[in-house]
């Protein structure tokens, strides 16, 4: 259920709780030609930034080769919030935070946080557009109504922003 309240008010609260609590998005790269991929995200609110593995073998590693833009699409498990992120993304080598982010999901595609074939990701936040929708039937119905019945075209079914890190 999204708080509209908080999308108005917190929307940079709301990124994060949303990307905290939804595991995968749609990533890509900028100018590559390529399509965005699934892929599963580590969220750092300290740094601003989101984290990803990858192999080195993947277009996505070649296109993002020592620096590029990039766009990642998260839409919530209640479908009511949907946010397009983008910011700049690079290869990292950072032995700490490969062992930190380490999991067993991880571990179905790479021997370990060691393994040569694994690739870091970082994508450094600059902004993000956000979109939050009514999850309430009634009050869809109801505005969707009420546009038709009046002079008012424009139903009040939720809200859109955009913040900045």
């Amino acid at each position: 259920m999204t708080d509209l309240k908080q999308a108005k008010t917190a929307p940079t609260d709301l990124f994060w709780g949303t990307a905290d609590d939804t595991r995968f998005g749609m990533l890509g790269v900028e100018g590559s030609g390529q399509h965005m991929q699934p892929m599963t995200h580590f969220v750092d609110r300290d740094a601003k930034a989101l984290w990803f593995f990858t192999s080195i073998k993947t277009d996505l590693a070649h296109a993002v080769g020592s620096g590029a833009r990039a766009h990642f699409c998260i839409v919530n498990k209640g479908q009511d919030v949907q946010i397009c992120a983008q910011g700049q993304i690079k290869k990292v080598e950072d032995t700490a935070k490969r062992k930190e982010l380490w999991n067993p999901v991880a571990g179905a595609w790479f021997e370990d946080h060691n393994d040569p074939a694994l690739v870091l990701l970082k994508l450094e936040l600059a902004d993000a557009a956000i979109w939050a929708s009514t999850d309430s039937a009634f009050v869809f119905g109801w505005e969707i109504a009420k546009a038709h019945l009046t002079d008012d075209n424009d139903p009040d079914v939720g809200t859109h922003t955009v913040i900045n890190f």
